[in-house]
């Protein structure tokens, strides 16, 4: 469809940023499809993966970019810094991980063969995401507050789902590929598609009229 194309294109960009880069940003303006984009990228992996392993018996002729994708999504700036990175209790001084923590070990013990995405759904700020940085880097590797590190696995890619850069260092920018979205790669047409499909199976009534309503306004 030449009215998604543009669209199609940029899901194709992130496919080839993620596979040179593990830190990947998503930036665009609200409404301009990064979600749709993350989940479509996602939903085609996925798909691919499960036909390639019906067409292609032998698992060594299979390609390593089709692969099932694991995602967890979690918004940055909806929790404290110590939920986010972990803490140590200032009594026991027993250590808790916080959510990236958590994440990322569940992640490095999933021994499955498949894509992993952590995907950051919010403001990106220097108070959260310059830590990220040695994981951004080539190094790879997750430092906590208690010293311990830990090792990104090859499979597990972060992606960053933001509306501007404007509070991002360079050393993180630098650090990450870059995917810029535009209200116009996706267009009005496919939101009123989608909304007609899932609003009109609980009140077709109601959607024709207010699909009416909006095709007039827009003209």
């Amino acid at each position: 469809n030449d009215n998604v194309k543009p669209f199609i294109d940029k899901v194709l960009q992130l496919h080839e940023t993620m596979i040179v880069r593990h830190g990947v940003m998503v930036v665009g303006s609200t409404m301009s499809g990064k979600t749709t984009l993350i989940a479509a990228l996602e939903s085609a992996l996925s798909e691919l993966a499960v036909l390639e392993a019906k067409t292609i018996s032998n698992p060594e002729d299979r390609t390593t970019e089709f692969k099932k994708v694991k995602k967890v999504v979690l918004n940055p700036k909806s929790v404290e810094m110590e939920e986010l990175y972990g803490f140590e209790h200032p009594i026991t001084q027993e250590w808790t991980d916080g959510l990236i923590g958590k994440i990322t070990r569940e992640f490095c013990e999933d021994t499955e063969d498949c894509k992993k995405w952590c995907v950051f759904d919010g403001p990106v700020d220097t108070l959260w995401i310059e830590s990220m940085n040695t994981v951004l880097d080539d190094n790879k590797a997750l430092c906590l507050g208690n010293g311990e590190v830990i090792k990104i696995p090859g499979t597990m890619s972060m992606v960053f789902e933001n509306d501007s850069l404007s509070e991002a260092s360079p050393a993180t920018v630098s650090r990450c590929g870059m995917v810029y979205l535009e209200p116009l790669h996706l267009g009005w047409k496919p939101l009123i598609r989608t909304w007609k499909a899932e609003v009109h199976s609980v009140a077709p009534d109601e959607a024709k009229k207010v699909q009416g309503v909006l095709l007039d306004t827009i003209g």
